[in-house]
């Protein structure tokens, strides 16, 4: 009797690590369920357009890397020229999209200043005691000012300084101080602040 309950219980028990065994070869064998997870790679950022203006080989509007610097910008318009002036340009400072960089022209200076001493330049005015107009030799000359003159008149400032420079290298010389007011920003409220302080030529 002994003999035949200890053989079921043998039985029994194959029988259980056989299934048992059978269960993890079905889970271990069996294909996955579901579809993969495929990782996307980051999306790439889109160029900066940057307008390179002034004193460069190749004026014009540029497409950049994002994070790009100023140099980047004038070494794609082809550099500077040799009548550039970059002193107060930080070269090593990030664009942002729509930026218009403008590089300045040098201006003749008749005197060297000190190293540490600003350069300042002069707006002529008139006399208000007298009522007497600047000579033309005091006029600015819109056809050869440079942005830092151009910003010195009344109802100017650096933004319109560089549409009229921008203007002027796009059409030509101006013929006419009047035709001033073609440029974007400069209406006939501004003109009438400046008339009397500009001219197109150096000649009186």
């Amino acid at each position: 009797m002994m003999d035949i309950k200890g053989t079921w219980k043998a039985t029994l028990l194959g029988v259980f690590f056989g299934l048992l065994s059978i269960g993890i070869i079905f889970l271990v064998t069996r294909p996955p369920r579901g579809a993969a997870i495929q990782l996307k790679s980051p999306p790439t950022p889109s160029p900066y357009v940057v307008h390179v203006t002034g004193a460069v080989s190749e004026p014009g509007i540029y497409s950049l890397m994002a994070g790009s610097r100023i140099q980047d910008a004038m070494d794609a318009a082809g550099g500077c020229l040799l009548t550039a002036n970059l002193v107060g340009i930080n070269l090593a400072a990030f664009i942002e999209d729509g930026d218009q960089i403008y590089v300045p022209y040098q201006k003749q200076i008749t005197s060297t200043p000190h190293l540490n001493e600003p350069i300042s330049i002069s707006t002529p005015q008139i006399n208000q005691e007298n009522e007497q107009p600047p000579t033309a030799a005091q006029l600015i000359n819109i056809n050869t000012a440079s942005i830092t003159e151009l910003d010195e008149l009344p109802g100017i400032g650096p933004t319109k300084a560089s549409e009229i420079i921008a203007y002027r290298e796009l059409n030509g010389d101006f013929e006419r101080i009047e035709e001033i007011e073609m440029v974007s920003g400069i209406g006939s409220v501004t003109f009438e602040k400046i008339k009397a302080l500009i001219c197109v030529s150096d000649q009186p």
